[in-house]
């Protein structure tokens, strides 16, 4: 039989740039555009072109996060090593540090929670800027704060010179030993509580609240029998974050306590290293290390088993609770306390720097700006400000990119590797100070970057990349998938419609993110204090050496000028990114309306 042959379609008009038809665009397969995606029928994953993008993020990710921690790890659980950490004094050490943090973590929670429910559930007048009051202490590095408290109470302290000045000879007040480490780490550390259980009051149901007043409870009961219950994984897990992180800190027990000899692991680690009392101090300090990260890891577990608390949608606000006539009673109480713990130690610190000696009274003849303008136009000051500038620029950026490049393959594709390449990129979030410069310290010499200001770029990369991805998840998960399609099926590649659409809808969150690393950076001090190198100390390493020579007054106007630069800096990035949110915000609302009218 004749095989029959069918004459040709004629191409459809208007319809040959989406069918293939004639000389429009071929239409790409819906593999492609659709790009790794998993078929209904559970078939293969398609791959989305994007494996060189993904291996060249994985290597970055080895080699500023697992090459380090795998160091530090090999090295810490040697048997030689875990034995060096069963010695008297750091056994000693051990007890301070797990005392020092458990105590400030429960001070920091119990007021994190009260300010919490005052501020957040009651109708105390005031309340923004009692909350911008309390905050104060989270844009403020401790180690600063700790120089405040001791230009406020040390022995040549403000407190002490006007007692002597007034009342004569006596017994001198102290900041000094176990009592002043607890409480200033308490005072930096309960922002953070009450963030956290501020979070968690607001997710607790309105309904729940309002049943129990219908069924005639008073306030005070609904407070004690429907919102603190529902608070308490809220507390819990602000009692762990704030313990992990006090446990990991360095410039309060250093200022506060080595004077008093109560050392604690982080002040023991720098002085294993910078004395040389142990012959290799790396295997010891790479155990001390390993014992933090353990217990880091151990906490975030921990965190992560709690329970969420309640979340019932659709009740609203809750209605803030009437205080009566305790108001404005309860709000001075609040601002009281606030001005006590965060404003008078800074108005301490100035003063401090505004004289000339330790011990000189603070007369107005004797405040003069002289000091401040000798510290900050110093040769010390000016190289330790370019070293760090430099550090935290360089940070900012690298952790800008790699962030941008992270929590895009992690939020748009996903994946078999997405949740792996996110779960290495958030975890230095939970590690010590202590245990990054250990690990960076152990792969330093390899990667000849030892004794170089390089090594502590490493180490502030890997410190601080999980605040970008955090800050850059929500702008490219809102991004329209649609827009992607669209620069797919105009023929662009998987690299050049990732960079067009979702790159550019996250880089204004990558910028934001970025300067807040460089800020946090250039105010850090428990890395670059390990990590030091001959030439290149940062601002933050000469504020502390300063300290420890004796040059109380310099380094507190040092100091000052760091708390002044990096509040202001913190705050105009904290509004930039309300700012940006609100936007976007108004921008999809504009969309919703838009779409319902059409």
């Amino acid at each position: 039989m004749a095989e029959r042959t069918l004459p040709p379609r004629a191409p459809v008009p208007g319809r040959a740039a989406a069918s293939g038809d004639g000389p429009g665009l071929p239409r790409p397969p819906l593999a492609v555009v659709r790009s790794a995606r998993r078929p209904r029928g559970g078939g293969p994953r398609v791959p989305d072109g994007l494996g060189p993008l993904r291996a060249a993020v994985w290597a970055v990710l080895a080699l500023v996060v697992l090459l380090p921690l795998a160091a530090v790890l090999e090295q810490g659980l040697r048997p030689g090593a875990l034995a060096g950490i069963l010695r008297p004094e750091v056994l000693e050490a051990g007890v301070n540090t797990v005392v020092s943090s458990v105590l400030s973590a429960a001070l920091a929670t119990a007021a994190g929670a009260v300010l919490a429910l005052l501020l957040d559930r009651t109708d105390l007048p005031g309340r923004g800027a009692l909350r911008a009051l309390v905050l104060l202490p989270f844009l403020i590095p401790p180690f600063i704060g700790a120089m405040a408290w001791m230009a406020l109470l040390a022995p040549t302290g403000i407190v002490n010179t006007l007692r002597a000045a007034l009342l004569g000879p006596g017994t001198d007040w102290s900041m000094f030993g176990a009592h002043g480490v607890v409480l200033v780490l308490a005072v930096h550390s309960y922002p953070l509580a009450y963030l956290v259980i501020a979070l968690a009051l607001r997710r607790v149901p309105a309904e729940l609240e309002d049943a129990a007043r219908i069924s005639g409870a008073a306030p005070a009961r609904v407070l004690r029998d429907v919102t603190v219950p529902l608070m308490r994984p809220g507390i819990a897990a602000a009692f762990l974050l704030t313990a992990v992180a006090n446990m990991s800190d360095f410039g309060i027990p250093a200022l506060l306590g080595l004077p008093e000899r109560y050392t604690t692991l982080t002040t023991l680690a720098y002085r294993y290293l910078a004395s040389g009392s142990v012959p290799n101090p790396l295997p010891v300090v790479s155990a001390l290390g390993t014992v933090l990260l353990l217990a880091a890891l151990g906490a975030v577990l921990l965190q992560r088993r709690l329970p969420s608390g309640a979340e019932l949608g659709g009740g609203g606000p809750a209605r803030p609770v009437r205080l009566g006539r305790a108001r404005w009673p309860l709000a001075g109480l609040v601002a009281l306390g606030g001005a006590a713990v965060c404003v008078v130690p800074l108005l301490a610190l100035a003063t401090q720097a505004l004289l000339p000696a330790p011990g000189v009274p603070p007369t107005p003849e004797n405040l003069t700006p002289a000091t401040l303008v000798r510290a900050a136009t110093s040769d010390l000051a000016l190289d330790g400000l370019r070293t760090s500038l430099g550090l935290a620029l360089g940070a900012g950026a690298l952790c800008a990119l790699l962030g941008l490049a992270v929590a895009s393959l992690v939020v748009r594709r996903g994946g078999r590797t997405g949740a792996a390449m996110d779960a290495v990129a958030l975890l230095p979030q939970a590690l010590p100070g202590l245990v990054i410069a250990a690990a960076w310290l152990l792969v330093g010499p390899h990667l000849g970057i030892f004794n170089t200001p390089w090594i502590i770029l490493g180490a502030y990369v890997m410190a601080f990349l999980a605040l970008v991805v955090q800050v850059v998840r929500a702008p490219l998960a809102s991004a329209p998938r649609s827009l992607e399609d669209a620069a797919r099926l105009a023929g662009a590649g998987p690299l050049r419609a990732l960079a067009d659409v979702v790159w550019r809808a996250g880089l204004p969150a990558a910028v934001l993110g970025g300067g807040v690393v460089a800020l946090t950076a250039v105010r850090e001090l428990t890395i670059s204090i390990l990590l030091v190198a001959p030439g290149h100390q940062t601002l933050g390493v000469v504020i502390y050496s300063l300290q420890q020579a004796g040059d109380y007054n310099t380094a507190a106007a040092l100091a000052l000028l760091v708390a002044l630069a990096g509040a202001a800096g913190l705050s105009l990035a904290a509004w930039a990114g309300t700012r940006r949110r609100r936007s976007a915000a108004g921008t999809t609302t504009g969309r919703r309306g838009r779409r319902k009218e059409h």
